[in-house]
């Protein structure tokens, strides 16, 4: 009986376990997406969203596969050149193994809503 008493709390507690370490739903994730509005740049190295109103600098994954894309159609002759964007996004905490680890956070963008050369007045614009 003892043995049956140890397997059941065994079990009970192996399956706390795995409902607390289960990851985020896709219904969390949902909801924790925001659209954010700021300064995006991109280069061989570095590919980073400020925020303009807070000032705060991500980096910036394009899980989209559109911002890059829209960022290389302008043609700069010069990389790391600013554009304005809005997008859809969640931030998630950096990779500490990778050049985004000088990163607090890293902006992960699921929909590209606009981007432009033209930085609007305002915070963006000083």
């Amino acid at each position: 009986m003892s043995s049956f008493k140890h397997t059941t709390l065994f079990l009970f507690v192996l399956s706390v376990l795995f409902v607390a370490c289960k990851g985020k739903s896709a219904d969390d994730q949902k909801n924790s997406t925001k659209v954010i509005k700021g300064l995006y740049s991109y280069g061989p190295e570095i590919k980073s969203f400020t925020d303009c109103e807070e000032g705060r600098e991500y980096w910036v994954a394009d899980s989209a596969k559109t911002l890059e894309l829209a960022y290389s159609k302008f043609n700069f002759e010069k990389p790391y050149e600013p554009v304005y964007i809005e997008a859809e996004c969640h931030l998630i905490k950096s990779d500490s193994l990778s050049v985004s680890a000088e990163f607090d956070s890293t902006l992960v963008v699921t929909k590209l809503i606009k981007i432009t050369k033209e930085i609007p007045d305002g915070p963006c614009n000083q």
